[in-house]
């Protein structure tokens, strides 16, 4: 019989809640309150102030600097589980999004304090980095406790906040992540979409050389951004494609003005309902064009809701880089990284759409096409290349409806 007290919960969350005064412990210089008054404290890091948002956790091991700038994390403060973060500092080549202006990930939460960078493609410091991008962070964090909370109750809405003099008016710290709305019903998308549309011809990078640029295109693909990732255009265009960034709230008549070979939906933010309140009905539109449309995370729940499905949140969501995905068009799995919070409704979908991919975590539905149609999509990240490149297919199946159809033509 185990006769240890069991811990409560704020002491397990927070390892500095144990020590007493006469111990000199340090005093806290971030928080994180929760929703339902839970004050979490740590030592702060990057930016200086306060953020408001949904905690989620990602389990990946590596590439913390392209989850930081992926805008599908706008609105939330994300927990690393893998406790060493910053290790191999940032650099300029590592972005998922040059600018995030409008919006973005309110805040980190990490297990250790960030030490100095070592690795040769370092140019600056995390904890440098996250000041100048205006990212609040919060170390010293048992992130395990934090995660095992998350996954019994959920993602909740908390505030994060860093003063190097540990002075937090706590009763409106709690106030403000009390009253915070969540994310449904919640259009990010808005927030992290460019102003403009643009141009990109850059390829994938390749070891010594870096990034290349695309010169032969054969295609001509419209790539609508609700928070799209740098990556994706980088794959796109070394599968042959000249891209054209056009905003999220672009309308099918503006995308067919342009003459595409095909229409790529990217990943972002929030809730789809929300965004999809003035995007879908333009995607039925772009479906009915008969031109190839091929979606990705956000992309893939706005054209399920467009052929008629439905969406719904999730409890925890999927973020990381190790999730298996079974593809029903191959018989194989992939290796995949996810960030997502809300996803497609499986037994929404109507007889003409079928279920291509499917998680193997949890059933949820991570891929669809429309049958007879050159038309899908998939929940999951194939440019992340967790596999490493276990998805790049897509992008090539892709190509192979353009090539189909401009034949029609």
């Amino acid at each position: 019989m185990n006769d240890t007290p069991e811990m409560p919960a704020a002491e397990a969350l927070n390892p500095r809640a144990r020590a007493t005064a006469p111990w000199g412990e340090e005093r806290a210089t971030a928080l994180l309150v929760l929703e339902d008054d839970t004050i979490i404290e740590g030592k702060g890091a990057g930016a200086v102030g306060i953020a408001v948002g949904e905690v989620c956790f990602n389990t990946a091991m590596t590439g913390y600097q392209e989850i930081l700038t992926d805008p599908s994390y706008a609105g939330q403060i994300i927990t690393f589980t893998f406790p060493h973060i910053g290790n191999v500092g940032t650099n300029a080549e590592d972005m998922e999004t040059a600018s995030l202006a409008g919006g973005g990930v309110r805040g980190c939460v990490l297990r250790a304090v960030m030490t100095e960078p070592s690795n040769w493609r370092a140019a600056q410091s995390l904890d440098q980095w996250l000041k100048a991008r205006g990212i609040i962070a919060v170390t010293g964090i048992d992130t395990r406790a934090l995660t095992a909370l998350i996954r019994d109750k959920g993602m909740p809405n908390a505030v994060i906040a860093h003063a190097p003099d540990g002075t937090f008016d706590i009763d409106a710290l709690k106030r403000e992540a009390a009253a915070w709305p969540g994310m449904i019903g919640l259009d990010l998308a808005k927030d992290v979409t460019c102003g403009q549309s643009y141009g990109s011809d850059e390829t994938e990078w390749r070891w010594g050389e870096g990034y290349g640029r695309q010169e032969t295109p054969r295609f001509h693909v419209v790539a609508i951004d609700y928070g799209l990732k740098r990556n994706i255009l980088r794959e796109l265009a070394s599968a042959g494609c000249r891209l054209t960034v056009v905003p999220a709230t672009a309308t099918a008549e503006e995308i067919l003005e342009r003459k595409p070979d095909g229409v790529f939906l990217s990943n972002g933010p929030g809730d789809p309902a929300a965004t999809g309140l003035y995007a879908v009905p333009e995607i039925r539109k772009l479906v009915d064009s008969g031109l190839p449309v091929f979606g990705i995370c956000l992309g893939h729940q706005m054209l399920g809701l467009a052929l008629g499905g439905t969406t719904a949140k999730m409890h925890q969501g999927h973020h990381g880089a190790n999730h298996p995905v079974k593809d029903f068009t191959t018989r194989k799995v992939e290796i995949t990284s996810m960030n997502h919070g809300f996803a497609v409704d499986r037994a929404s979908l109507p007889a003409e759409v079928e279920e291509t991919h499917v998680s193997l975590f949890d059933g949820s539905n991570c891929g669809l096409k429309l049958k007879g149609r050159p038309v899908f999509s998939v929940q999951y990240h194939p440019e992340a290349s967790p596999g490493p490149q276990d998805s790049h297919y897509l992008f090539t199946r892709f190509v192979e409806l353009m090539t189909e159809h401009k034949g029609k033509g």
